[in-house]
């Protein structure tokens, strides 16, 4: 996934005592424009990736491990710290947005107010589509993209044809930017590919991805230009992207009709 983040005016109510808007840095220092190519390794995506991540964690609030979040969350992904030749570690943030990330150190983190509206099918199928962005290096991309812009560089250059330390600030920018960064229409459709695979070979209900993007696709019809409609920016075509998972379900045999999807009045992790 790339990331999720959606809109649905209840959830504000609903989540106003245990949950906060995801605390993200804006200001970024400056640095000098260079002359050499900037040379960004997977090693530079992995420990970018993980300041990032490090930083985020120090600046929400992360679910306990004995929180419902994260009893959930392990009973769901408790087998898949190694996936795919990935090793992953998995967190909750309780934040009003409705998001989930993964990123190149194999950090995936997942917002609580995602987990209230989706089940257990279509969290492995959003997580699984996030996991196929690393897999596929399209964080990579984003990475480098929120990087360069922390630190004020260029389309093709840095100060020293490395990547350099970035201060806190433009740590907070950089993990901002990432959040924030759209992928291809290609590298969606590549992701949701693997989504559909990971959880065919895991003899998981596929439908899930299916019902996944019909609530996207819902709750897209009621936003409003608000902080939560990252998802919509990163996940675009919802309606379509669901049905090209029906057709490949109906295809492979896997296809059970879902009946009517609807957004839940009330959370599904107690």
């Amino acid at each position: 996934m790339k990331k999720i983040t959606l809109c649905l005016l209840f959830l504000g109510a609903m989540n106003a005592v245990s949950a906060q808007k995801i605390n993200l840095g804006k200001a970024a220092g400056i640095v000098s424009k260079g002359t050499k190519a900037l040379t960004f390794t997977n090693e530079d995506a992995v420990k970018l990736s993980k300041e990032s991540v490090d930083w985020m964690d120090k600046n929400n609030p992360v679910a306990g491990p004995k929180d419902p979040y994260t009893v959930r969350l392990n009973k769901l992904f408790a087998k898949h710290k190694s996936q795919d030749g990935l090793t992953l570690n998995y967190k909750v943030y309780k934040v009003k947005d409705i998001n989930a990330f993964a990123c190149a150190d194999g950090s995936v983190r997942v917002f609580s107010s995602l987990m209230d509206i989706m089940t257990d099918d279509e969290i492995l199928a959003v997580i699984g589509h996030e996991i196929g962005h690393v897999k596929n290096q399209d964080t990579k991309d984003a990475i480098k993209s929120a990087y360069m812009k922390a630190a004020a560089l260029d389309a093709a250059s840095s100060a020293s044809g490395t990547v350099a330390a970035l201060n806190d600030s433009q740590i907070g920018k950089m993990a901002n930017d990432f959040l924030d960064a759209s992928h291809s229409k290609k590298q969606e459709s590549e992701a949701d590919t693997y989504s559909y695979d990971f959880m065919k070979a895991n003899n998981y209900n596929v439908v899930g991805a299916y019902s996944a993007f019909k609530k996207l696709a819902l709750l897209s019809e009621g936003s409003t230009q608000t902080g939560f409609e990252k998802m919509f920016n990163s996940h675009p075509d919802s309606e379509k992207r669901a049905q090209a998972i029906k057709k490949r379900a109906e295809k492979d045999g896997l296809w059970k009709d879902p009946g009517t999807i609807a957004i839940p009045k009330t959370k599904l992790t107690k």
